[in-house]
């Protein structure tokens, strides 16, 4: 099930998830139905499900945010790619963190990307600027940035990163970037 699944899953082209979100749907999966004896997913509904999750959560002692990505994942892998959506899934949850995460206030953000210099200023400047994530910023190549303005699905790209950019491409102050 899973190598022939594993093609069709995201390739279907009606879900446009990441590349790292892809595999750890899949990896998802093959706990679940390892889980189970390796019983296909077909033979499994709701039920099985909740198996699973609560064993998550109560053997494994999960956090909260990993159990609700295994949930996601079998979800779309039901209502997606079997058509075959269930309900009432009434899992034991697992706890909810209880660590806040650590933000830095918008000054403490501007001292820093001031200090940083090369390559690490303007990633961090797309990161915390654009909004890309890391694996989109280290895949970003610069004729992928468009700076005339003209693509569809685009961010904002700050005056200080043009230059580093490809400010000599004829582009204009404050263009676009894509927002992958």
């Amino acid at each position: 099930m899973l190598a022939k699944d594993k093609h069709n899953l995201f390739l279907g082209g009606f879900k446009h998830y990441s590349l790292r979100t892809e595999e750890s749907y899949v990896g998802w999966y093959r706990r679940f139905v390892r889980f189970h004896g390796v019983r296909h997913p077909e033979d499994m509904g709701a039920v099985e499900v909740e198996e699973f999750l609560t064993d998550l959560a109560v053997n494994r002692r999960v956090v909260a945010a990993t159990q609700n990505q295994a949930l996601n994942a079998l979800v779309f892998l039901y209502k997606d790619v079997l058509e075959k959506p269930f309900e009432g899934v009434d899992a034991m949850r697992a706890q909810q963190s209880k660590r806040l995460p650590v933000v830095l206030s918008v000054e403490e953000m501007r001292k820093m990307l001031m200090v940083m210099t090369g390559e690490e200023a303007v990633m961090a400047k797309l990161l915390y600027g654009c909004g890309l994530r890391v694996l989109e910023c280290l895949r970003l190549r610069v004729k992928d940035v468009d700076l005339s303005g003209g693509n569809e699905l685009a961010v904002v790209l700050a005056v200080s990163l043009r230059e580093h950019l490809g400010g000599s491409q004829g582009g204009r102050a404050g263009a676009a970037a894509p927002c992958a």
